[in-house]
């Protein structure tokens, strides 16, 4: 594995290569973020962009949606994948955000993940780009680049590499780092063999995994 001071540098390479990033997904207000986000589940950004400004401009603000058809949502969101789930899930959490919350999304992890549809990531995500904690979110491409680096074992949970992270960068990097990881993701694969390698900074990567190794 990486020392703690190599995966900071690592990260900062990538920052470097993919330069300044932030969210993807569109949204004017809080809550349509936090749809966006539910809606992004085991989907794209892309994807999820190409629904919201339909599923929004019909039902913009939790009083809309919660009386939402189901039907009617499902088909407006059927391309992002898992659309039954999706589709009952944000209409409960606008009933619940509406009715119990009076239309204030949580500002704390708890109280997101509280939400039908809203795990970890979700709370982590929405906590960091609405905001301003410092969250860290766990997504396929953040736990890719943190087994393939090095930064934990293979076996590592989502939590097990959440906490890696937040445990070795300034709190104030999170929210950077998170969107430079998925950027990084996208740009290269994390799944070629060690001798077809030609990202530098994953080679490098495996370099000094060779070298803790042969110190212990």
């Amino acid at each position: 594995m990486l020392k703690d001071e190599q995966i900071v540098w690592a990260i900062h390479q990538m920052e470097d290569d993919i330069g300044p990033v932030g969210s993807s997904l569109d949204a004017r207000t809080p809550f349509q973020f936090l749809v966006s986000v539910i809606l992004s589940a085991q989907a794209t950004d892309v994807s999820v962009n190409k629904v919201t400004p339909t599923l929004f401009a019909k039902y913009p603000n939790p009083a809309a949606l919660m009386v939402a058809d189901v039907g009617d949502v499902e088909t407006i969101i059927k391309s992002v994948g898992l659309f039954h789930n999706k589709a009952k899930n944000i209409i409960k959490t606008a009933r619940i955000v509406h009715e119990n919350l009076n239309d204030v999304v949580p500002t704390d992890r708890k109280g997101i993940m509280a939400l039908p549809g809203a795990g970890r990531k979700t709370a982590n995500v929405v906590l960091s780009d609405v905001f301003g904690q410092e969250t860290f979110a766990v997504d396929t491409h953040v736990s890719a680049i943190s087994k393939r680096l090095h930064f934990v074992e293979q076996s590592a949970s989502p939590l097990q590499v959440e906490n890696k992270i937040v445990s070795v960068l300034n709190p104030a990097e999170l929210h950077q780092a998170h969107h430079t990881m998925i950027e990084y993701g996208r740009k290269y694969s994390m799944k070629l063999a060690p001798e077809k390698e030609v990202c530098q900074l994953i080679i490098d990567c495996d370099k000094l995994n060779e070298e803790n190794e042969a110190e212990i």
